[in-house]
C-alpha cells in the first residue's frame, strides 16, 4: 500500500497511451473511491497537475471519475451564486468540465459512513479559463473565499501588506472592473480571471507581493506588540 498523495500515478499507465493535449481524452481514466480525509488535498494536487500538464496528465486530458463526501461533490459543481459555491468550485471549473453524476447512499458502503457520497466526473479543458500560474490563481481564490459572507473587497485586501492594502486593493478591483460589494460566491469565473490578471500585473510591479502572507504579517505584528508590552512592564 502507498500514499495516494505522494504516489506517482503516471507510472501505472503505458507510455503508448499518450495523446496530444488538444486531441480527445486519452485511453486512460482515473476512477477512485477517495478517503474523505484526503479528497480535498488530492483533488487540488491533481488540478495543479492539470494546470501544469504533468503527473497523470502527461498522457493528455485524462478524465477522472471520483467519489467525494456529498457536500464536497456539491461544492465542486456549484454554479455562480449558489449556496455551495466555494474555492473548490472555482479551482475545478476553471480547469475542467465538472459534472455531479449521482449520489450513493452511505448505506451502500461497509463500514457505513455518516454521510452520503457524490460521484463527480472531471474532463480537463483544452485551455484553462484563467491563464495564470496555478499557485497565483489558488492564492487569489483562497483569499477571496476566506471571508465568504463578506464583500469580495475584504478577501482582496488580505492579498496585500497593511501599508499598501487600501491602495492596491482599490487598484486591483478597479483594473478587474469587479464590483467590490459582490460576495465571493457571486463572482463568475471570467470575473476571477480579471482579478487574477490584475493581481498578476501588480505582482509584476512588486515581486514581493506574490510571496506575501497575511497570516504571517499578523503573527509578526502580534509578536512585536507582545515584546513592546513586556518591555513597558519590565
Amino acid at each position: 500500500h502507498g500514499d495516494i498523495l505522494t504516489y506517482k500515478l503516471e507510472r501505472a499507465f503505458p507510455k503508448q497511451f499518450r495523446n496530444k493535449w488538444e486531441d480527445g481524452p486519452p485511453n486512460v481514466h482515473i476512477i477512485g473511491n477517495l478517503p474523505f480525509n484526503v479528497s480535498t488535498p488530492l483533488i487540488i494536487k491533481w488540478l495543479e497537475n492539470i494546470a501544469n500538464r504533468n503527473g497523470p496528465f502527461i498522457f493528455g486530458r485524462t478524465q477522472m471519475t471520483l467519489t467525494f463526501q456529498k457536500e464536497v461533490a456539491e461544492r465542486l459543481t456549484a454554479s455562480t451564486g449558489s449556496r455551495q459555491r466555494s474555492r473548490l468550485s472555482v479551482m475545478a471549473q476553471y480547469l475542467c468540465n465538472v459534472k455531479n453524476c449521482f449520489t450513493i447512499s452511505g448505506r451502500a458502503f461497509v463500514p457505513k459512513p455518516k454521510v452520503d457520497v457524490g460521484v463527480v466526473h472531471f474532463t480537463p479543458l483544452v485551455g484553462p479559463q484563467i491563464n495564470q500560474p496555478f499557485k497565483l490563481v489558488e492564492k487569489v481564490v483562497r483569499c477571496m473565499f476566506s471571508f465568504r459572507r463578506k464583500y469580495c473587497r475584504r478577501g482582496a485586501e488580505i492579498l496585500f501588506p497593511e501599508a499598501q492594502r487600501l491602495q492596491l486593493t482599490e487598484r486591483m478591483l478597479c483594473t478587474a472592473d469587479v464590483d467590490p460589494t459582490l460576495r465571493p460566491g457571486e463572482l463568475s469565473i471570467p470575473q476571477f480571471r480579471a482579478l487574477c490578471d490584475a493581481y498578476s500585473q501588480l505582482c509584476n510591479e512588486n515581486q514581493n507581493l506574490l510571496t506575501y502572507n497575511f497570516r504571517e504579517e499578523l503573527r509578526q505584528k502580534k509578536l512585536l506588540n507582545k515584546e513592546i508590552t513586556l518591555t513597558n512592564t519590565s
